[in-house]
């Protein structure tokens, strides 16, 4: 696996485009980018299209973050969508699609990452727990996303019980785990970061890991600067288990041992109440909403308006990956929150484009996310609506596009897709 990473895009690329329309926090025309070495060096609004320029026709914005993936989950699309059941149920099929060989996880991935760039997702937070193979599937998903032009933080989740009360993994769960925390870092220290390739830790959830165990994947991604991840609160039965064992929510849990930092990203953080959005807000924690895969699995609406209230910046993810569309998932988190509130615009627009860019991209480490000199040369153009010329703005970006609109991708100053 490793020799294919010298198939990898480069993404250090250097060139010109010119924008018909562009979002640089405010909408502007004929806008030439100039990139050396993978990053914006210029940005000039009003000029004509020098000749050798390459013509962006339609709307250029930042190229959008999915904040988290299980690419192996991909394989479920349309697979379990007969026979009823709820999360737990669905859970146990996905047991099902765990173990794969290494070459085959890399020729999978590579799929799932091709349909993530031709929808404009620049980077990816792949949250992974196939450990069966030591590295081996991690290193598949890194050159995977290498060979595809598309960045990748790899958050590699320490997974080590069955529950709160300490009972063994399922059979099905024992490849997820390194044993203990202290075998889990040294695996995970032996990951090395690339061009295009962070390296982040997650904590699978307040279930899979012990308070002291939680304490050393933390310290972990604190002492590496590597962000930190993990899944919260998503089912009610996580809230009963922690108040029965541990005699507080999981937020507060995480409060206690120190986790708790703007530097994690919560996903879902569905079913918590009051003070745990008050903790999760004082601490500045971001919070992935995965809404066409919370949908699939039937796990409710979380407080989401209350969370960003409270100081949370919000991100997105495609998760199962049953839907991969960051524009989908960014007008999703405002409309579920409109489903269960009844009452609309609860969300700016300005805001959702926010969450599925820069938000997003600093939950994974990287510097981009904005169309701003220094950052990161990732950018994509969305094609016009048939038939009109109509000007960009954020409202009509996230409600009337799609993945498919999408007609170019630069990714550190390569062109990764051009239609």
């Amino acid at each position: 696996m490793h020799a294919l990473a010298a198939l990898a895009v480069r993404l250090n690329g250097s060139g010109r485009w010119h924008a018909e329309q562009a979002w640089l926090g405010h909408r502007t025309e004929n806008v030439l980018i100039e990139v050396e070495g993978g990053r914006i060096k210029s940005l000039t609004e009003g000029v004509r299209a020098p000749h050798d320029a390459v013509a962006l026709r339609g709307w250029t914005v930042p190229g959008l973050a999915n904040t988290h993936s299980h690419a192996f989950q991909r394989l479920l699309r349309g697979e379990v969508e007969s026979g009823g059941g709820d999360f737990w149920e669905w859970r146990a099929r996905m047991y099902a699609f765990t173990e794969w060989d290494p070459a085959d996880y890399f020729n999978h991935a590579r799929l799932v990452f091709r349909e993530m760039l031709e929808a404009g997702i620049t980077a990816v937070g792949e949250f992974h727990y196939l450990h069966e193979h030591g590295n081996e599937l991690g290193i598949a998903l890194i050159d995977a996303a290498r060979e595809e032009g598309i960045r990748i933080t790899l958050i590699d989740a320490c997974y080590l019980r069955g529950g709160l009360d300490g009972r063994p993994l399922e059979p099905e769960q024992q490849t997820f785990s390194d044993g203990d925390a202290d075998s889990w870092a040294r695996r995970v220290g032996e990951l090395k970061e690339a061009d295009g390739v962070r390296i982040g830790a997650a904590i699978h959830s307040v279930r899979a890991v012990d308070p002291e165990s939680m304490r050393i994947v933390a310290t972990w991604a604190r002492e590496h600067k590597a962000p930190l991840h993990i899944h919260l609160a998503e089912q009610p039965a996580e809230v009963e288990e922690c108040l029965r064992v541990e005699g507080c929510t999981p937020v507060e849990l995480l409060q206690r041992e120190g986790i708790l930092g703007p530097d994690l990203t919560a996903v879902h953080a569905i079913h918590v109440n009051a003070r745990d959005i008050s903790l999760l807000g004082d601490n500045e924690v971001s919070i992935c909403a995965c809404s066409t895969t919370e949908r699939d699995l039937g796990d409710r609406v979380g407080p989401l308006t209350a969370l960003a209230d409270a100081g949370c910046p919000l991100t997105v993810g495609s998760d199962s990956n049953a839907v991969i569309d960051m524009l989908e998932e960014a007008r999703g988190l405002e409309l579920d929150q409109r489903r269960a509130s009844g009452r609309r615009v609860l969300h700016e627009p300005e805001e959702l484009l926010s969450a599925v860019t820069v938000n997003g991209m600093r939950a994974l480490g990287w510097d981009a996310g904005e169309l701003r000199v220094g950052m990161l040369a990732d950018f994509i153009t969305l094609e016009q609506p048939r038939g009109q010329w109509r000007e960009l703005t954020p409202a009509y970006l996230v409600y009337g596009f799609s993945g498919h609109d999408v007609t170019n991708v630069v990714v550190g100053g390569e062109a990764v897709v051009q239609r």
